[in-house]
């Protein structure tokens, strides 16, 4: 597995490479643009430039972007479904414009309006926005939840299902979060779960379609159906299943990016705990 964090781009996105170079990062996660911000100003020269010559002189690779919180592509609110829609798009020109390959998304919550319409709402809507200029090249990734609220992927038959209502399957995958998954229910921790997990995704989705990983522990117990990142080794899921996952031939050209608490010690901390795991 190729080893990072999602990293800070104050400053400008061309700062991301150098901060992932700083607590030493193979691969890194950034926010294209401000996560709590609906609208954001086009990148410039400087931005995209500078990414990419900074990006190329640290050797880091991959790179994934995640989406705005404030995106869902399932809210039954007219004026934020329109706004989630132009919003994931520009996410999706953004990332091509950096030469970015995947970008991460909460697939949404239904509020209230049922999963199986929120499956098939998440769906046309990626369909309209994947036909949409300038996102050509990036592949969506779902992101596997925990099942908060009314938030929908919190099962791998969920995240098939939206795969499946997509006409171009080609241009979406799936980030799996450890801290996630086994919130929602699915027991990465003993050696017989952690095979079945991954027996189950094959079957219902497919390991090809499998692109990223989110590496964070969980302070919440196993099907808790809540969502709350850990220190790798300090929470429910302790240092096992990172073992595991490390050592998984599977999985050793995706990259594992944390989202653990804290700031960069913590990040070089929890870098080098996975890597003694190996």
């Amino acid at each position: 597995m190729i080893l990072g964090a999602h990293v800070s781009v104050a400053g400008g996105v061309q700062n991301g490479p150098l901060n992932g170079t700083k607590i030493g990062c193979q691969a890194i996660q950034i926010f294209a643009k401000n996560q709590t911000q609906w609208l954001a100003k086009p990148y410039s020269d400087e931005n995209v430039q500078g990414f990419k010559t900074n990006l190329a002189a640290s050797g880091i690779k991959p790179v994934v972007i995640h989406d705005s919180y404030l995106i869902n592509l399932c809210a039954s609110d007219p004026v934020i479904l329109k706004k989630s829609i132009d919003a994931f798009t520009d996410e999706l020109q953004r990332a091509a414009l950096l030469g970015v390959p995947y970008v991460v998304m909460h697939p949404g919550s239904h509020l209230g309006k049922g999963e199986e319409w929120g499956i098939a709402c998440i769906a046309d809507h990626l369909n309209e926005i994947l036909s949409r200029p300038g996102t050509a090249g990036v592949t969506t990734l779902l992101e596997t939840t925990a099942g908060q609220g009314t938030n929908v992927g919190y099962t791998f038959e969920q995240l098939a299902l939206i795969r499946e209502k997509v006409t171009d399957k080609t241009r979406v995958g799936v980030c799996a979060d450890t801290c996630h998954m086994y919130s929602a229910g699915y027991d990465l921790k003993s050696e017989d779960g952690y095979q079945d997990v991954w027996k189950r995704f094959a079957d219902l989705i497919g390991l090809e379609n499998l692109k990223a990983f989110h590496l964070n522990d969980t302070k919440k117990a196993h099907g808790s159906r809540v969502d709350r990142h850990d220190h790798i080794g300090q929470g429910h899921l302790g240092v096992d299943p990172f073992r595991r996952l490390l050592n998984d031939s599977r999985f050793s050209s995706l990259p594992g990016l944390l989202e653990t608490p804290g700031d960069d010690q913590d990040f070089k901390r929890n870098l080098d705990i996975l890597r003694s795991l190996r």
